[in-house]
Protein backbone atom coordinates (compact mmCIF):
# COMPACT_ATOMS: atom_id res chain seq x y z
CA UNK A 1 0.00 0.00 0.00
CA UNK A 2 2.26 2.92 -1.02
CA UNK A 3 1.56 6.54 0.05
CA UNK A 4 3.59 9.47 -1.50
CA UNK A 5 3.98 12.16 1.04
CA UNK A 6 5.33 15.57 -0.09
CA UNK A 7 5.94 17.57 3.31
CA UNK A 8 6.27 21.50 3.22
CA UNK A 9 8.56 22.92 6.04
CA UNK A 10 7.14 26.68 4.49
CA UNK A 11 6.77 30.26 6.17
CA UNK A 12 3.60 31.07 7.58
CA UNK A 13 1.99 34.59 8.58
CA UNK A 14 -1.36 36.23 9.43
CA UNK A 15 -1.27 37.24 5.81
CA UNK A 16 -4.00 34.80 4.08
CA UNK A 17 -3.51 35.93 0.69
CA UNK A 18 0.55 35.19 1.23
CA UNK A 19 -0.49 32.01 2.73
CA UNK A 20 -2.23 30.68 -0.29
CA UNK A 21 0.01 31.94 -3.03
CA UNK A 22 2.99 29.61 -0.95
CA UNK A 23 -0.10 26.48 -0.74
CA UNK A 24 -0.69 27.07 -4.76
CA UNK A 25 2.78 26.77 -5.70
CA UNK A 26 3.38 23.40 -3.02
CA UNK A 27 0.19 21.54 -4.56
CA UNK A 28 0.48 22.84 -7.78
CA UNK A 29 3.79 21.17 -8.54
CA UNK A 30 2.01 18.14 -6.84
CA UNK A 31 1.56 15.07 -8.95
CA UNK A 32 -1.91 12.54 -9.11
CA UNK A 33 -2.31 10.61 -5.75
CA UNK A 34 0.73 12.89 -3.89
CA UNK A 35 -0.55 13.71 -0.58
CA UNK A 36 0.38 16.74 0.28
CA UNK A 37 1.26 17.74 4.45
CA UNK A 38 1.32 21.25 5.31
CA UNK A 39 1.83 22.97 8.71
CA UNK A 40 -0.63 24.00 11.67
CA UNK A 41 -2.32 27.26 10.54
CA UNK A 42 -1.41 27.49 7.52
CA UNK A 43 -4.29 29.14 5.76
CA UNK A 44 -5.34 31.44 8.38
CA UNK A 45 -1.64 32.66 10.16
CA UNK A 46 -0.98 31.15 13.76
CA UNK A 47 1.08 32.51 16.39
CA UNK A 48 1.57 32.27 20.06
CA UNK A 49 -0.19 35.82 20.42
CA UNK A 50 -3.43 35.27 18.77
CA UNK A 51 -4.89 39.21 19.25
CA UNK A 52 -4.37 38.93 15.49
CA UNK A 53 -7.48 36.44 15.37
CA UNK A 54 -9.37 39.66 15.58
CA UNK A 55 -8.05 41.25 12.41
CA UNK A 56 -9.37 37.61 10.75
CA UNK A 57 -12.53 38.21 8.45
CA UNK A 58 -13.77 33.83 8.47
CA UNK A 59 -15.45 34.64 4.85
CA UNK A 60 -11.73 35.64 3.97
CA UNK A 61 -10.76 32.08 5.71
CA UNK A 62 -13.81 29.77 4.03
CA UNK A 63 -13.00 31.34 0.41
CA UNK A 64 -9.43 29.94 1.22
CA UNK A 65 -10.49 26.60 1.77
CA UNK A 66 -12.44 26.61 -1.13
CA UNK A 67 -9.50 27.66 -3.28
CA UNK A 68 -7.47 24.61 -1.39
CA UNK A 69 -9.96 22.25 -2.57
CA UNK A 70 -9.75 23.89 -6.42
CA UNK A 71 -6.16 23.06 -6.28
CA UNK A 72 -6.64 19.29 -4.67
CA UNK A 73 -9.02 18.97 -8.00
CA UNK A 74 -6.70 20.38 -10.81
CA UNK A 75 -3.43 18.17 -9.43
CA UNK A 76 -5.16 15.02 -8.27
CA UNK A 77 -3.10 15.73 -4.76
CA UNK A 78 -4.67 14.79 -1.17
CA UNK A 79 -3.76 18.10 0.92
CA UNK A 80 -3.71 18.26 4.54
CA UNK A 81 -3.39 21.66 5.69
CA UNK A 82 -3.79 23.47 9.28
CA UNK A 83 -6.32 26.82 9.79
CA UNK A 84 -8.16 28.55 12.20
CA UNK A 85 -11.17 28.14 11.19
CA UNK A 86 -14.47 29.70 12.19
CA UNK A 87 -16.99 27.67 14.42
CA UNK A 88 -20.83 27.44 13.71
CA UNK A 89 -22.19 29.67 16.37
CA UNK A 90 -19.26 32.26 16.19
CA UNK A 91 -16.04 31.74 17.56
CA UNK A 92 -12.41 29.85 15.95
CA UNK A 93 -11.62 26.35 16.57
CA UNK A 94 -7.48 25.03 15.81
CA UNK A 95 -8.03 22.61 12.64
CA UNK A 96 -6.59 20.18 10.22
CA UNK A 97 -8.00 19.90 6.79
CA UNK A 98 -8.53 16.79 5.02
CA UNK A 99 -8.55 18.05 1.21
CA UNK A 100 -9.54 15.20 -1.45
CA UNK A 101 -8.87 15.35 -5.15
CA UNK A 102 -12.66 15.27 -5.49
CA UNK A 103 -12.82 18.79 -3.76
CA UNK A 104 -14.45 17.32 -0.91
CA UNK A 105 -12.86 17.52 2.24
CA UNK A 106 -13.37 16.65 6.28
CA UNK A 107 -12.11 18.48 9.25
CA UNK A 108 -9.93 17.80 12.69
CA UNK A 109 -11.14 19.92 15.46
CA UNK A 110 -7.68 19.93 18.07
CA UNK A 111 -8.89 18.46 21.27
CA UNK A 112 -5.90 19.34 23.65
CA UNK A 113 -5.36 23.15 23.43
CA UNK A 114 -2.34 25.17 23.91
CA UNK A 115 -2.41 27.38 26.86
CA UNK A 116 -2.48 30.20 24.86
CA UNK A 117 -5.17 28.65 22.66
CA UNK A 118 -7.61 28.58 25.97
CA UNK A 119 -10.69 30.78 26.42
CA UNK A 120 -9.88 31.98 22.57
CA UNK A 121 -10.28 28.55 20.44
CA UNK A 122 -12.79 26.29 20.95
CA UNK A 123 -11.66 22.50 21.42
CA UNK A 124 -12.43 19.91 19.54
CA UNK A 125 -14.55 16.46 20.98
CA UNK A 126 -13.10 13.56 18.98
CA UNK A 127 -10.69 12.00 17.39
CA UNK A 128 -11.49 10.28 14.25
CA UNK A 129 -9.32 8.54 11.59
CA UNK A 130 -9.69 9.34 7.91
CA UNK A 131 -9.78 6.75 4.57
CA UNK A 132 -7.06 7.97 2.27
CA UNK A 133 -6.04 6.07 -0.71
CA UNK A 134 -6.87 2.57 0.22
CA UNK A 135 -5.24 3.19 3.87
CA UNK A 136 -6.19 5.10 6.92
CA UNK A 137 -4.59 8.17 8.99
CA UNK A 138 -5.30 10.30 11.71
CA UNK A 139 -4.35 13.98 12.33
CA UNK A 140 -2.74 15.53 15.33
CA UNK A 141 -1.88 19.09 15.78
CA UNK A 142 1.53 20.73 17.69
CA UNK A 143 1.00 20.19 21.07
CA UNK A 144 -0.77 16.91 20.94
CA UNK A 145 2.60 15.09 20.58
CA UNK A 146 2.35 15.29 24.51
CA UNK A 147 -0.21 13.13 25.00
CA UNK A 148 0.61 9.63 23.62
CA UNK A 149 -2.61 8.37 24.69
CA UNK A 150 -4.55 10.10 22.13
CA UNK A 151 -2.26 8.69 19.36
CA UNK A 152 -2.26 4.78 20.92
CA UNK A 153 -6.32 5.11 20.75
CA UNK A 154 -5.90 6.37 16.89
CA UNK A 155 -3.73 3.12 16.11
CA UNK A 156 -6.31 1.14 18.21
CA UNK A 157 -8.67 2.99 15.76
CA UNK A 158 -7.13 1.72 12.72
CA UNK A 159 -4.69 5.03 11.58
CA UNK A 160 -1.71 3.21 10.05
CA UNK A 161 -0.10 6.89 9.48
CA UNK A 162 -0.09 9.67 11.27
CA UNK A 163 -0.05 13.45 9.85
CA UNK A 164 0.97 16.08 12.79
CA UNK A 165 1.16 19.27 11.54
CA UNK A 166 2.65 21.97 13.75
CA UNK A 167 3.38 25.39 14.33
CA UNK A 168 6.05 24.70 17.02
CA UNK A 169 8.62 27.90 16.88
CA UNK A 170 9.62 28.34 20.31
CA UNK A 171 12.60 29.64 22.00
CA UNK A 172 11.56 28.28 25.44
CA UNK A 173 11.70 24.58 24.46
CA UNK A 174 14.99 22.79 25.31
CA UNK A 175 16.40 21.14 21.40
CA UNK A 176 15.82 18.26 20.21
CA UNK A 177 12.43 17.07 22.69
CA UNK A 178 9.94 17.36 20.13
CA UNK A 179 12.16 15.32 17.39
CA UNK A 180 12.27 12.53 20.21
CA UNK A 181 8.99 12.82 20.72
CA UNK A 182 7.71 11.89 16.90
CA UNK A 183 10.17 9.35 16.86
CA UNK A 184 8.42 7.64 20.43
CA UNK A 185 4.97 8.19 18.64
CA UNK A 186 5.61 6.55 15.83
CA UNK A 187 7.71 3.03 17.90
CA UNK A 188 5.86 2.78 20.49
CA UNK A 189 2.68 2.64 17.96
CA UNK A 190 4.02 1.38 14.81
CA UNK A 191 2.71 3.44 12.68
CA UNK A 192 4.14 6.20 10.13
CA UNK A 193 4.30 9.63 11.43
CA UNK A 194 4.48 12.57 9.25
CA UNK A 195 4.91 16.13 10.89
CA UNK A 196 5.48 19.38 8.74
CA UNK A 197 6.34 22.14 10.80
CA UNK A 198 6.92 26.05 9.86
CA UNK A 199 9.71 27.62 8.77
CA UNK A 200 11.21 29.32 10.99
CA UNK A 201 14.73 30.40 12.99
CA UNK A 202 13.19 29.25 16.32
CA UNK A 203 11.61 26.39 14.89
CA UNK A 204 12.46 23.67 17.29
CA UNK A 205 10.15 20.40 15.92
CA UNK A 206 11.58 18.92 12.50
CA UNK A 207 9.73 18.67 9.25
CA UNK A 208 10.25 15.05 8.64
CA UNK A 209 8.87 11.00 8.17
CA UNK A 210 9.42 8.11 10.72
CA UNK A 211 8.62 4.73 9.92
CA UNK A 212 6.98 2.31 12.19
CA UNK A 213 10.66 0.78 13.48
CA UNK A 214 10.95 4.20 14.60
CA UNK A 215 13.60 5.16 11.88
CA UNK A 216 14.06 8.47 10.60
CA UNK A 217 13.13 8.05 6.92
CA UNK A 218 13.75 12.07 6.05
CA UNK A 219 14.50 15.13 7.51
CA UNK A 220 14.73 18.70 6.72
CA UNK A 221 16.74 21.23 8.06
CA UNK A 222 15.32 23.44 10.70
CA UNK A 223 14.86 27.11 10.09
CA UNK A 224 14.60 27.23 6.15
CA UNK A 225 11.91 26.48 3.81
CA UNK A 226 11.73 22.82 1.78
CA UNK A 227 10.42 20.49 0.57
CA UNK A 228 10.67 16.16 1.07
CA UNK A 229 8.84 13.77 -0.98
CA UNK A 230 8.86 9.99 -0.01
CA UNK A 231 7.11 7.16 -0.75
CA UNK A 232 6.24 4.79 2.16
CA UNK A 233 4.16 1.55 2.50
CA UNK A 234 1.50 1.68 4.80
CA UNK A 235 1.66 -2.06 5.46
CA UNK A 236 4.57 -1.72 7.50
CA UNK A 237 2.68 -0.83 10.27
CA UNK A 238 1.90 -3.57 12.51
CA UNK A 239 0.60 -4.75 15.84
CA UNK A 240 3.07 -6.35 17.62
CA UNK A 241 3.47 -3.76 20.68
CA UNK A 242 -0.57 -2.88 20.86
CA UNK A 243 -0.99 -6.42 20.64
CA UNK A 244 1.09 -7.17 23.72
CA UNK A 245 -0.87 -4.50 25.84
CA UNK A 246 -2.15 -5.53 29.35
CA UNK A 247 -5.92 -3.63 28.78
CA UNK A 248 -7.00 -5.46 32.11
CA UNK A 249 -4.71 -2.93 33.76
CA UNK A 250 -4.36 -0.11 32.07
CA UNK A 251 -6.71 0.85 29.08
CA UNK A 252 -7.47 4.23 26.94
CA UNK A 253 -10.77 4.61 26.04
CA UNK A 254 -12.38 7.64 24.59
CA UNK A 255 -15.08 9.58 25.69
CA UNK A 256 -16.24 12.44 23.12
CA UNK A 257 -18.51 15.21 23.82
CA UNK A 258 -20.90 17.38 22.09
CA UNK A 259 -19.23 20.72 20.79
CA UNK A 260 -19.95 23.07 17.98
CA UNK A 261 -18.45 21.76 14.66
CA UNK A 262 -15.78 24.18 12.52
CA UNK A 263 -18.24 26.08 9.76
CA UNK A 264 -16.02 24.06 6.72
Amino acid sequence: MLMTFVVAQVPVSWDVEANLSTVREIVGAAHTGDVVVLPEGMLSGYGEDLSDLDHLCPAVVLDAVAEVERLARSSGAHVFCGSLLPVEGGGWCNAGLIVAPDGGHRVYQKINLAMNERGVLMAGSSLPTFPLAGGMVAVQLCREIRFPEQWQHLAAAGAQAFVYLTNAANPREAPGVWRSHLISRAAENQRFVVASNVAHPDQHCPSMVVSPRGEVLGELPPGDAGILRLTVDLAQAGEWYLGQRRTDVVAVTAHPTQTRPAVA
